[in-house]
């Protein structure tokens, strides 16, 4: 979906294909068929734009093989689907059991881990469409703390000082402009996007910024206008943002609100879970290491990181943290100029759900995942943008 914004300038609007689990090419020409054109179509509109994740060896394939390639791209067209930005976070296996931890490898001092984003980079240059010549791939954020000491963290600044370099060749050769963004996530060796200035400013290459996802600003309980101050005083570029609401809950000392939290904790993926104190942020690896014991202070709120549907926050006692969705929203495209023109949806976790929250099949998915294009868009042209075609 794209959006004129008042300074002229387009703004795009997708959602992330790492919902639907595929490791081949096979698969992501599946999920073309059988997800995104139903909701291109229950959103009555003649384009969608979606943000493609490609596996490892999903994305080989399209690399090694320019035929491949093209079929792609004339797939996605057949189908009214346009690609502006890829998640190039997780590596492969999203879709397992138990992803857990296993998603932050390889990690960025790891050369498997340049070699895949500069396939990356390759792909969505010939993905773009016609009248577009920016691009965008989100990325893990280094690496998993507990992986990465100063010898380490070199080698990553170095991997991305060269994915830079890549980069700029390959505008020359394809007139096309990628850009990389890390995304700051709890956990990480840049948990916050404060965390985030040093290494990016280290880099120096504008080529190099930063994807603001909503879901872990909150989980962080990270100001919003703080944050996006702090990065323009820094000069590190908001290169795409991902709009995803977290779950909150207010008073996790009582035991109702432990036990509606409960429910969300599940064997699948990594809930990093987190509260604000007078001394700091405190926080656990994992939802259900905080309601263990008194792993983790209940005096005030508590946030998880697990992104909750945008149009239907959890019943109460809980709830979600779209309000700082809105209010981050507000600062990227709500100004005279956008500080950002890709913004995905990302809700990957709708089957990790408690189970009468799921959606039951292809449709009930289609229908949520419309139901959350359809408030961002709200929420755009409330903002003064205007939809195109």
């Amino acid at each position: 979906m794209r959006f004129r914004h008042p300074d002229g300038s387009t703004v795009h609007l997708a959602y992330c294909t790492n919902v639907h689990p595929a490791e081949t090419l096979d698969g992501v020409l599946a999920q073309l068929r059988d997800h995104c054109e139903p909701v291109r179509r229950r959103l009555g509109r003649d384009r969608l734009g979606i943000g493609l994740w490609l596996a490892r060896d999903a994305a080989h394939a399209l690399v090694t093989d320019p035929s491949a390639l093209r079929g792609l791209r004339c797939e996605l067209d057949r189908r009214g689907l346009e690609v502006v930005t890829l998640n190039g976070f997780p590596y492969e296996g999203f879709g397992a059991e138990e992803v857990k931890y296993r998603v932050y490898t390889p990690d960025w001092a790891d050369p498997e881990r340049l070699e895949h984003t500069t396939s990356l980079a390759r792909v969505l240059a010939g993905l773009l469409p016609d009248d577009v010549t920016d691009g965008s791939i989100s990325t893990l954020p280094l690496a998993w703390r507990t992986a990465c000491d100063e010898r380490r963290a070199q080698t990553a600044r170095t991997a991305l000082r060269t994915l830079a370099e890549r980069l700029d060749a390959l505008q020359e050769l394809t007139g096309r402009s990628i850009r990389v963004a890390l995304e700051p996530e709890p956990g990480c060796v840049v948990e916050t996007t404060r965390d985030a200035i040093a290494p990016l400013t280290a880099i120096a290459h504008g080529r190099v910024g930063i994807c603001v996802d909503t879901c872990h600003l909150a989980t962080s309980f990270e100001d919003p206008h703080t944050a996006l101050d702090d990065l323009t005083r820094a000069g590190v570029p908001v290169v795409k943002s991902q709009l995803s609401a977290a779950l909150h809950a207010e008073q996790p000392h009582l035991p109702e609100v432990r036990e509606a939290l409960a429910a969300f904790a599940e064997p699948r993926f990594l809930h990093q879970t987190r509260t604000s104190t007078a001394a700091g942020l405190r926080g656990t690896d994992d939802l259900d290491e905080a309601l263990s014991g008194d792993a983790l202070p209940d005096a005030g709120p508590w946030r998880a990181h697990f992104h909750v549907p945008l149009h239907a926050a959890p019943a109460a006692p809980l709830t979600s943290t779209l309000p700082v969705l809105k209010s981050v929203l507000t600062r990227l495209v709500g100004g005279p100029q956008p500080l950002t023109r890709h913004l995905e949806v990302e809700t990957y976790t709708w089957q990790a759900l408690p189970p009468e929250l799921r959606p039951r099949g292809r449709t009930q998915l289609a229908d949520g995942i419309a139901a959350e294009l359809t408030l961002a868009r709200d929420l755009l042209t409330d903002l003064g943008l205007k939809e195109l075609p």
